[in-house]
């Protein structure tokens, strides 16, 4: 079923009125939950990048904000999350950054959170509907997540509900085999481990025996500079052929490429790399 093209930012509401009008109508267990309650904080993952990945939960979720939430790095700074979502948001909804330091510190970063948390609180309390935009999906190293949880600590009466989203990875799989790289993520008994890449090449070297060892395929993100020595360590062991390098996954500057094919320079921090070390026994 195909579906209008997502509108522009600043479309009138009645825009994205007509593109939920056009889509399946929920069942009538979904129907009885509202989308997004009055007085309640949802969660939104809006995947990790492209505004076409947004599932139709999360479409309906924003379309009855009264708020939209999300997360920003610095004062003043444009939220990824909001950039992504902003084809489907109205002019009538408030706008409500919130700030989530990129910073080393644990004291800035855990004020940041309970503030946040706070925030969203008192309008919730207020009977706003709030929709907090999370990049990617929101259970997956989410910086909501954080928001998630100091909500739950501080503020246990505050309904919470999580819609969730298409992820980095998935998305990068997805795409890789529309493009001719087939990239099944896990098959049969293959495990899949979906991490930060290791800091130093001795943990990478320890993470790939055991993944090796085990048959698990390894999703390894934020790659960024530490591809410098990543590259190097994968052709000693003859693992950059099978190996699909990604970086800003959905956005229009995507690449996905064989890891052979990209030089060991210092990559986007949105950079991630999938990797299988051996196929199952068993296949077409």
């Amino acid at each position: 079923m195909s579906r209008p093209d997502p509108a522009p930012p600043g479309t009138p509401p009645s825009a994205l009125s007509r593109a939920l009008a056009l889509l399946p109508r929920a069942s009538s267990v979904t129907e009885a939950v509202p989308s997004n309650p009055r007085g309640a904080v949802t969660l939104v993952g809006v995947g990790p990048g492209d505004p076409d990945l947004l599932t139709v939960a999360a479409l309906r979720a924003i379309a009855a904000a009264t708020v939209v939430a999300y997360p920003v790095a610095r004062v003043g700074g444009e939220g990824m999350a909001a950039r992504i979502a902003a084809p489907w948001l109205a002019p009538c909804q408030r706008r409500l950054p919130l700030l989530f330091p990129m910073v080393e510190a644990a004291e800035p970063r855990r004020e940041a959170w309970h503030h946040a948390a706070a925030i969203l609180a008192a309008e919730a309390e207020r009977g706003e509907r709030l929709v907090l935009l999370c990049e990617g999906d929101a259970s997956l190293f989410a910086s909501c997540s954080y928001a998630l949880l100091a909500l739950a600590e501080r503020h246990p009466s505050c309904p919470l509900r999580v819609v969730p989203g298409i992820s980095a990875v998935a998305a990068a799989a997805a795409a890789a085999s529309s493009q001719g790289l087939p990239w099944p993520l896990a098959l049969q008994r293959e495990g899949l481990l979906i991490r930060p890449t290791p800091e130093t090449p001795a943990g990478l070297a320890r993470l790939l025996d055991e993944a090796a060892a085990s048959a698990t395929v390894l999703a390894l993100l934020k790659l960024g500079r530490r591809w410098r020595w990543v590259r190097p360590r994968l052709e000693e062991r003859g693992l950059l052929e099978p190996a699909l390098f990604a970086s800003r996954v959905g956005w229009p500057d995507q690449r996905l490429v064989p890891a052979v094919a990209v030089p060991a320079d210092e990559q986007p921090y949105f950079s991630l790399l999938l990797l299988r070390q051996s196929w199952p026994d068993v296949l077409p």
